[in-house]
């Protein structure tokens, strides 16, 4: 009942973000399957699911639970039954939520006839079986540390105090080393905590099961044969596995963190070591390295169309080789340009001054514009004629990344204005100025590259050669729009970084005032989440792209050079 009353008595309107935040996954994840679900698609789809469902997973929040800190106006922990439920509960709940609206945002079946399968869909037929047992193994291992938690005592806080005040008075008072006289955090009753850990764990179990069954028996998408709907039921089935592993392992680090608290004594322990922790990122390493199986359709079609084979075959035209080698030197600019600048302008200055974060950001951002738009201006000079026809693809870009362009774009116009908000100080650095000044140079740069690819001379195309044109522009446009959603994500987590001690500024906790009265700022994680995001935009490769390029009779040399 002590639960079920948490929930009961928190106020309707703590559901609405997650309410509208579930909305908004699910657009974004129906998108991506919209227009065109092909395997192309549904692999996107999929790995989309496996990053959200990662990202919503975090148990940072609730890495210090059951801790009662000595100053319960500064830094807090979840201690009340309140906190913990919410420091444990949502993130749980957000990551099965997004998992589930994976397998619930794939399109109905819209062919006039539809064609029954005589076999039953058993939720061990899409088991991956070491996966599953290393993820029952560590379930089990996190019963056993939170039952092990169960026994222990618990701690009662110990008030700092004044060294003069702990000596006698013919002594002299001992010099204060920084360990006497600091006070001591204590932690609540262990059965308490192991309590909310096991409820939490029975939690993820129980709703990794549902979703798994909701993967078995999940409709079959009609575009995809039989072969490609099995392994899509494997990969879901992987994606979720090693998430909630790595939530169990977390449990148990919560587990471990809450055994290393030392307890009360005459000197204070300023530091111990979490080796529970320890395994928690030895867990998560090996998730993340965990190999996805591949849809046997793009398996076979990437045999074919790889950027090594389109290389390799004398039949791809020179132009189209050379954009493949453009592909591979953005990743060259980029690493380069973050390197240097964390070189020449960060790591030499103690304290980076206010405009370095974004113009780093901008940077490298307008280097790969320039890079892109380089790249195209080149083809044109070596294989474009001012005679051939302007080919303008049917499409210029996919509506899954438009849409997901036009969110990083709002992404970064909140976190300019929650910057705005929250840099109130009439003398005090600003960063908001330098991230506007630095956004509208990279949105000119971003406009001057479209404007290259779509004015650049096109290129004589042969019989086997139709459509050569337009796949090179396609490819042109999808890296200038890539780089723009990464760039505005990547200055977003700069300043939500940068601007996190504002957050309580801007948002005035319930609790009353103080320094930081519920905790760290969400406005940090929330900007290191948009960081990794980014970096995994701005590398991924235009592989679908690679199959629209027409491979006709071999080249012959200087054929289209001018």
């Amino acid at each position: 009942m002590g639960v079920l009353s948490v929930y009961v008595n928190l106020p309707p309107l703590l559901f609405l973000g997650p309410a509208v935040g579930a909305v908004i996954v699910y657009l974004f994840l129906r998108l991506q399957v919209w227009s065109k679900p092909d395997a192309q698609s549904v692999a996107s789809h999929g790995l989309w699911v496996g990053i959200i469902g990662w990202m919503a997973s975090s148990l940072q929040g609730a890495m210090n639970a059951g801790i009662l800190r000595v100053n319960p106006v500064g830094a807090s922990a979840p201690s009340t039954p309140e906190q913990i439920a919410g420091a444990l509960g949502w993130p749980i709940l957000a990551c099965l939520a997004v998992h589930a609206l994976g397998q619930l945002s794939y399109p109905a079946p819209k062919a006039p006839r539809r064609y029954a399968e005589l076999t039953v869909r058993r939720i061990r037929d899409f088991l991956p079986r070491k996966l599953a047992w290393t993820t029952a193994s560590i379930f089990a291992y996190a019963a056993v540390v939170i039952a092990w938690v169960a026994a222990l005592p618990e701690h009662i806080p110990v008030l700092p105090t004044p060294p003069e005040l702990s000596t006698p008075p013919d002594q002299a008072p001992p010099v204060n080393n920084g360990y006497i006289g600091q006070g001591q955090e204590g932690r609540i009753p262990g059965v308490e905590l192991a309590a909310w850990l096991g409820g939490a764990l029975l939690l993820l179990a129980v709703g990794t099961w549902l979703i798994l069954l909701l993967i078995a028996r999940r409709r079959q998408l009609e575009t995809l044969d039989s072969d490609n709907n099995r392994v899509l039921r494997i990969i879901a089935t992987n994606r979720l596995l090693r998430t909630v592993a790595t939530i169990a392992a977390g449990l148990a680090a919560i587990a471990g963190n809450f055994a290393a608290q030392p307890a009360p004594g005459a000197l204070w322990q300023s530091s111990w070591f979490n080796a529970l922790g320890l395994f928690n990122m030895v867990v998560l390493l090996m998730m993340w390295w965990w190999r996805v199986p591949e849809l046997p359709s793009l398996l076979k079609a990437a045999k074919t169309t790889s950027a090594a084979t389109l290389r390799a075959d004398p039949r791809t035209h020179r132009a189209a080789r050379l954009s493949i080698s453009i592909g591979a030197l953005l990743g060259v600019v980029g690493g380069l340009a973050l390197v240097a600048g964390y070189a020449v302008v960060l790591l030499p200055a103690q304290t980076p001054a206010p405009w370095a974060f974004p113009l780093l950001t901008g940077t490298v951002a307008v280097l790969l514009l320039a890079a892109i738009a380089a790249g195209d201006l080149l083809i044109a000079r070596n294989y474009g004629t001012s005679d051939a026809p302007n080919h303008w693809p049917r499409q210029p870009v996919s509506r899954g990344l438009l849409s997901f362009a036009i969110g990083s774009v709002l992404v970064l116009g909140v976190a300019i204005a929650f910057a705005v908000a929250g840099e109130v100080q009439p003398f005090g650095p600003k960063v908001w100025p330098g991230a506007v000044l630095v956004s509208v140079v990279v949105a000119l740069a971003g406009a001057a590259a479209i404007l290259a690819v779509r004015r650049r001379r096109g290129i004589p195309e042969s019989e086997g050669e139709a459509g050569l044109d337009a796949a090179l522009r396609a490819i042109s446009l999808y890296r200038v729009v890539r780089t723009l959603a990464a760039y505005c994500l990547g200055q977003a987590a700069t300043l939500l970084i940068s601007t996190g001690n504002a957050w309580y500024d801007v948002f005035p906790p319930a609790l009353g005032p103080g320094p930081d009265p519920i905790g760290p700022s969400p406005a940090i994680p929330i900007g290191i989440a948009l960081a990794i995001i980014a970096l995994l935009v701005a590398v991924t490769p235009v592989r679908s792209l690679f199959r629209t390029i027409p491979r006709g009779a071999p080249a012959k040399r200087g054929e289209h050079a001018q």
